[in-house]
């Protein structure tokens, strides 16, 4: 993906949001990786959600669309109001309950483009550091995020600034290894993480989604 798509891409993630309603209450968007770097073309937009809990469900809505549509959890773990006005992007786990993670992912990302969507109830920041210790303790590193990543929208608000910049490629950031020695990663493990990140991501084709609670 050339970057001027990839940052108009970004840009409609950030107006869908603005604009709801979505699946679920979405509290920040980051994106990190190829595009945060400022390279031409980018590989994959990687872009990370921090996702709050539906304070408000909705039994009845809930019910209505079981009913018509045979999915569980409207209402409950995705909006009733976002799967009324959307049923054909309301997507289900093997079990034919409503995936907030898969829900998010088809409502701000098409299916044809190489992007991937990390859902997540806690902040970026906390989930990498999170992620690389688990990862160091267990020795498994496909899991790790670049933590090299660019809040774009948090507390209701996008950030025009950042993205100007963004767009510029005025951002500076260490090589990957660095960045995972200096969240305290030793420099072989650094390297092997990275190693690892980089060999997940060309596995991947398409639209990816991972979803993930703290």
């Amino acid at each position: 993906m050339d970057r001027v798509s990839a940052l108009d891409r970004v840009e409609a993630v950030l107006d869908t949001v603005e604009a709801g309603p979505l699946p679920v209450p979405v509290r920040e968007v980051w994106v990190y990786g190829d595009v945060a770097l400022g390279l031409d073309p980018v590989d994959r937009l990687d872009v990370y959600v921090t996702k709050d809990l539906l304070l408000r469900g909705d039994t009845e809505a809930g019910e209505a669309f079981r009913a018509e549509h045979g999915v569980e959890g409207v209402g409950s773990a995705v909006s009733a109001e976002w799967a009324e006005g959307n049923p054909d992007l309301v997507r289900t786990n093997a079990s034919g309950h409503a995936a907030p993670a898969d829900c998010l992912a088809a409502a701000l990302l098409p299916d044809d483009e190489p992007t991937h969507l990390e859902v997540c109830n806690a902040p970026f920041e906390q989930n990498v550091r999170r992620r690389l210790e688990i990862a160091l303790d267990r020795g498994a590193y496909d899991h790790v995020i670049d933590p090299r990543g660019v809040c774009l929208y948090a507390e209701q608000q996008r950030s025009p600034e950042t993205l100007a910049k963004l767009r510029g490629g005025e951002l500076a950031f260490p090589t990957l290894p660095e960045s995972l020695s200096m969240l305290g990663a030793a420099d072989d493990d650094a390297a092997e993480a990275a190693d690892a990140i980089a060999a997940a991501r060309t596995s991947q084709s398409g639209r990816s989604v991972r979803g993930d609670v703290v």
